[in-house]
């Protein structure tokens, strides 16, 4: 079978290793058409794609950066507003402890001299009640005196000169007594 092949490979004048002209030229001009159809059409359909997804890529990045350049400006101006409400609200802070400080020094100097009067009021009246107090042991201590003076003298003591005279003079015995009982 080998022979076969040979032989009929060295019957015709033409060489199986050079191609057909015609079939050069056929397929020459195929080539020129498929490579015009895809430079007059598919070509630019690529290159269009390319140029909408470059600039949609560049759109995007040109997007990113301005959000992320309003985002940093928010950010900046949240910072800002925060940094003032802090400062906003220590100073009404202060202010506050500063009125509450005031509040309490009125408050306590309404306290003393409210407790002054108290106490002078409570003074004033022990004053009086002792006075009264006294006035009201002297006379009786003085007719006490007098009824005394009476049983032990034996005469009735009714003259009111006299029993006043007596009565001072009790109460002055008596006061030096105390005097003398306190040293």
């Amino acid at each position: 079978m080998k022979q076969l092949i040979i032989s009929a490979a060295t019957e015709g004048d033409t060489n199986p290793l050079v191609p057909n002209i015609w079939e050069m030229f056929v397929v020459l001009v195929g080539f020129a058409v498929l490579l015009f159809i895809v430079t007059k059409y598919v070509v630019p359909m690529f290159e269009k794609n390319f140029a909408e997804r470059a600039e949609a890529i560049e759109g995007g990045i040109a997007k990113a950066e301005k959000a992320q350049a309003e985002a940093s400006a928010a950010l900046e101006e949240y910072k800002q507003q925060l940094t003032d409400a802090r400062t906003e609200a220590n100073r009404i802070r202060e202010e506050a402890r500063g009125e509450g400080a005031q509040i309490l020094a009125d408050l306590k100097e309404k306290a003393a001299a409210e407790s002054a009067r108290i106490t002078a009021q409570a003074h004033a009246q022990i004053e009086s009640e002792r006075q009264a107090a006294v006035v009201s042991l002297r006379a009786e201590v003085g007719t006490l005196a007098t009824t005394l003076a009476s049983r032990i003298v034996g005469e009735a003591l009714t003259d009111d000169a006299r029993s006043a005279r007596v009565v001072d003079r009790f109460l002055a015995d008596l006061e030096n007594q105390n005097a003398g009982a306190a040293k």
